[in-house]
Protein backbone atom coordinates (compact mmCIF):
# COMPACT_ATOMS: atom_id res chain seq x y z
CA UNK A 1 0.00 0.00 0.00
CA UNK A 2 2.89 2.39 0.75
CA UNK A 3 4.43 1.82 -2.70
CA UNK A 4 1.05 2.53 -4.30
CA UNK A 5 0.81 5.86 -2.42
CA UNK A 6 4.34 6.79 -3.48
CA UNK A 7 3.51 6.13 -7.13
CA UNK A 8 0.26 8.07 -6.80
CA UNK A 9 2.15 11.00 -5.27
CA UNK A 10 4.71 10.94 -8.09
CA UNK A 11 1.95 10.80 -10.71
CA UNK A 12 0.19 13.73 -9.05
CA UNK A 13 3.39 15.80 -8.98
CA UNK A 14 4.09 15.04 -12.64
CA UNK A 15 0.54 16.03 -13.59
CA UNK A 16 0.75 19.30 -11.67
CA UNK A 17 4.14 20.16 -13.14
CA UNK A 18 2.83 19.46 -16.66
CA UNK A 19 -0.11 21.78 -16.04
CA UNK A 20 2.20 24.47 -14.73
CA UNK A 21 4.37 24.25 -17.85
CA UNK A 22 1.30 24.81 -20.05
CA UNK A 23 0.55 28.18 -18.48
CA UNK A 24 1.19 31.21 -20.66
CA UNK A 25 4.27 33.29 -19.86
CA UNK A 26 3.37 36.49 -17.99
CA UNK A 27 4.72 38.69 -20.81
CA UNK A 28 2.70 36.94 -23.56
CA UNK A 29 0.38 39.10 -25.65
CA UNK A 30 -2.03 37.18 -27.82
CA UNK A 31 -5.04 37.80 -29.98
CA UNK A 32 -5.88 38.48 -33.63
CA UNK A 33 -4.29 40.95 -35.97
CA UNK A 34 -4.93 42.17 -39.45
CA UNK A 35 -2.70 44.22 -41.66
CA UNK A 36 -3.75 45.96 -44.86
CA UNK A 37 -1.34 47.67 -47.22
CA UNK A 38 -2.95 50.00 -49.77
CA UNK A 39 -1.67 51.73 -52.88
CA UNK A 40 -1.81 55.49 -53.37
CA UNK A 41 -5.41 55.26 -54.66
CA UNK A 42 -6.52 53.48 -51.47
CA UNK A 43 -6.99 50.02 -53.02
CA UNK A 44 -5.68 47.14 -50.91
CA UNK A 45 -2.56 45.68 -52.49
CA UNK A 46 -2.36 42.89 -49.94
CA UNK A 47 -3.66 42.01 -46.53
CA UNK A 48 -2.86 39.52 -43.80
CA UNK A 49 -5.04 38.29 -40.98
CA UNK A 50 -3.90 35.83 -38.32
CA UNK A 51 -3.89 34.95 -34.68
CA UNK A 52 -0.73 36.01 -32.89
CA UNK A 53 1.32 35.29 -29.81
CA UNK A 54 3.99 37.86 -28.99
CA UNK A 55 6.37 37.34 -26.11
CA UNK A 56 9.64 38.71 -24.84
CA UNK A 57 10.89 42.18 -25.64
CA UNK A 58 12.19 44.18 -28.60
CA UNK A 59 15.68 42.78 -27.93
CA UNK A 60 14.80 39.11 -27.35
CA UNK A 61 11.47 37.58 -28.21
CA UNK A 62 9.14 35.58 -30.37
CA UNK A 63 6.17 36.28 -32.65
CA UNK A 64 3.99 33.37 -33.73
CA UNK A 65 1.30 33.84 -36.39
CA UNK A 66 -1.47 31.23 -36.39
CA UNK A 67 -4.25 30.21 -38.77
CA UNK A 68 -7.87 30.25 -37.55
CA UNK A 69 -7.47 26.51 -36.85
CA UNK A 70 -4.41 27.11 -34.67
CA UNK A 71 -1.75 25.95 -37.13
CA UNK A 72 1.47 27.94 -36.94
CA UNK A 73 1.86 29.92 -40.16
CA UNK A 74 5.11 31.64 -39.21
CA UNK A 75 7.43 31.84 -36.23
CA UNK A 76 9.86 34.73 -35.82
CA UNK A 77 12.50 34.67 -33.10
CA UNK A 78 15.09 37.29 -32.31
CA UNK A 79 17.94 37.93 -29.92
CA UNK A 80 20.94 40.26 -30.10
CA UNK A 81 22.62 39.64 -33.45
CA UNK A 82 20.12 37.05 -34.71
CA UNK A 83 16.64 37.22 -36.25
CA UNK A 84 15.07 34.12 -37.81
CA UNK A 85 11.77 33.34 -39.47
CA UNK A 86 10.42 29.81 -39.88
CA UNK A 87 7.62 29.69 -42.46
CA UNK A 88 6.57 27.46 -45.33
CA UNK A 89 9.05 24.79 -44.29
CA UNK A 90 12.10 27.01 -44.55
CA UNK A 91 14.16 29.25 -42.30
CA UNK A 92 15.27 32.75 -43.22
CA UNK A 93 17.77 34.88 -41.35
CA UNK A 94 17.74 38.66 -41.04
CA UNK A 95 20.00 41.32 -39.63
CA UNK A 96 17.22 43.10 -37.70
CA UNK A 97 13.50 43.04 -36.89
CA UNK A 98 12.89 45.85 -39.38
CA UNK A 99 14.36 43.76 -42.21
CA UNK A 100 12.12 40.83 -41.24
CA UNK A 101 9.01 43.06 -41.22
CA UNK A 102 9.91 44.52 -44.61
CA UNK A 103 10.31 41.03 -46.11
CA UNK A 104 7.24 39.44 -44.51
CA UNK A 105 4.75 42.30 -44.77
CA UNK A 106 6.18 44.19 -47.74
CA UNK A 107 6.37 47.35 -45.67
CA UNK A 108 8.47 48.49 -42.74
CA UNK A 109 6.59 47.98 -39.48
CA UNK A 110 7.81 49.16 -36.08
CA UNK A 111 7.82 45.71 -34.46
CA UNK A 112 9.92 46.94 -31.54
CA UNK A 113 7.34 49.67 -30.81
CA UNK A 114 4.50 47.15 -31.11
CA UNK A 115 5.38 45.72 -27.68
CA UNK A 116 4.48 49.04 -26.04
CA UNK A 117 1.60 49.84 -28.40
CA UNK A 118 -0.11 46.54 -27.58
CA UNK A 119 0.01 47.62 -23.94
CA UNK A 120 -1.70 50.90 -24.84
CA UNK A 121 1.45 52.99 -24.42
CA UNK A 122 3.89 54.88 -26.64
CA UNK A 123 7.28 53.25 -27.16
CA UNK A 124 9.79 54.78 -24.76
CA UNK A 125 12.62 54.76 -27.36
CA UNK A 126 11.00 57.40 -29.58
CA UNK A 127 9.21 60.72 -29.16
CA UNK A 128 5.45 60.80 -29.49
CA UNK A 129 2.63 63.33 -29.68
CA UNK A 130 -0.41 62.74 -27.47
CA UNK A 131 -3.84 62.80 -29.16
CA UNK A 132 -7.36 62.70 -27.71
CA UNK A 133 -7.68 58.93 -28.19
CA UNK A 134 -4.09 57.80 -28.53
CA UNK A 135 -0.82 59.16 -29.90
CA UNK A 136 1.34 59.62 -32.99
CA UNK A 137 4.73 57.96 -33.10
CA UNK A 138 7.22 56.97 -35.82
CA UNK A 139 4.85 58.24 -38.51
CA UNK A 140 1.95 56.14 -37.19
CA UNK A 141 -1.29 57.27 -35.58
CA UNK A 142 -2.14 54.84 -32.78
CA UNK A 143 -5.84 54.93 -31.93
CA UNK A 144 -6.78 53.71 -28.44
CA UNK A 145 -10.46 54.79 -28.57
CA UNK A 146 -11.58 51.16 -28.07
CA UNK A 147 -8.65 50.11 -25.88
CA UNK A 148 -11.08 49.15 -23.08
CA UNK A 149 -12.28 46.38 -25.46
CA UNK A 150 -8.69 45.30 -26.19
CA UNK A 151 -8.68 46.88 -29.69
CA UNK A 152 -5.69 48.77 -31.02
CA UNK A 153 -5.71 50.46 -34.42
CA UNK A 154 -2.47 51.86 -35.85
CA UNK A 155 -2.37 53.62 -39.20
CA UNK A 156 0.38 55.03 -41.35
CA UNK A 157 -0.67 57.12 -44.34
CA UNK A 158 2.65 57.69 -46.09
CA UNK A 159 4.66 56.74 -47.97
CA UNK A 160 2.30 53.76 -48.37
CA UNK A 161 -0.94 53.48 -46.43
CA UNK A 162 -0.83 50.68 -43.86
CA UNK A 163 -3.59 49.80 -41.42
CA UNK A 164 -2.86 47.49 -38.49
CA UNK A 165 -5.65 46.25 -36.22
CA UNK A 166 -5.03 44.07 -33.19
CA UNK A 167 -7.59 42.64 -30.80
CA UNK A 168 -6.05 41.23 -27.65
CA UNK A 169 -7.45 38.14 -25.97
CA UNK A 170 -6.82 39.81 -22.62
CA UNK A 171 -5.66 43.35 -21.97
CA UNK A 172 -2.25 43.51 -20.25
Amino acid sequence: MTAWRSWLGIALLLTLSACASLQKPPDLLSGRLSLRVSDSAGAATHSVSAGFDLSGSPTRGELRLNSPLGTTLALARWSPGEVTLDANGERKRYTALDALAQDVFGEPLPLAALFAWLRGQPWAQSEHVALDNGFEQLGWRVDLARWSEGLLVAERTSPTAVLLRARLDAKP
